[in-house]
């Protein structure tokens, strides 16, 4: 099976990085917003991500989910793994074990299809972009694009290192 380009990992560079961290430093200032921006729109776009949410899985509606406290909560919880990746950047063990965390628990305790982290990355991408649009130039795209292939390809690892089975 041909993997796609973006999901094989690239190298960051020193400079992506420290273009990854200041715009991060000025997202996760507003982590809780930014979060539950990213997730709502997650959520609309994806409504079948509902289903591993018991609290909010029958919520259709954005400002019902914007108000839920189970979702701000978990907006809280990926905002602070990402801000752990971030700030480790330079420490490839640290990011390995913490996504590589995060992909055990979400494939050996909630059973989520690993495809919704694809999703979700780009979801994040997406928001980033939009709400931070000034400091979004073509280099920070790129490199956040390599920071979500590298959440992406992390996660997915560990389901595979669990044996991952739909």
């Amino acid at each position: 099976m041909e993997i796609e380009r973006w999901e094989r990992s690239e190298e960051i560079s020193d400079a992506e990085k420290k273009v990854i961290q200041e715009i991060w430093s000025r997202v996760y200032a507003n982590c809780e917003d930014v979060g539950v921006s990213i997730l709502i729109r997650f959520f609309v776009n994806f409504p079948s991500a509902k289903q591993y949410f018991s609290q909010f899985k029958h919520m259709e509606d954005p400002l019902e989910m914007e108000r839920s406290l189970q979702l701000r909560k978990h907006a809280r919880r990926v905002m602070g793994a990402i801000n752990t990746v971030v700030e480790n950047l330079n420490d490839s063990e640290k990011v390995s074990s913490v996504l590589a965390l995060v992909g055990k628990a979400h494939a050996l305790k909630h059973k989520v299809e690993p495809i919704y982290f694809k999703k979700l990355t780009g979801v994040m991408l997406e928001v980033i972009a939009e709400e931070y649009a000034n400091d979004f130039t073509p280099e920070a795209h790129g490199a956040w694009t390599k920071m979500r292939t590298l959440i992406y390809t992390h996660v997915t690892a560990a389901y595979k290192e669990v044996g991952w089975a739909q």
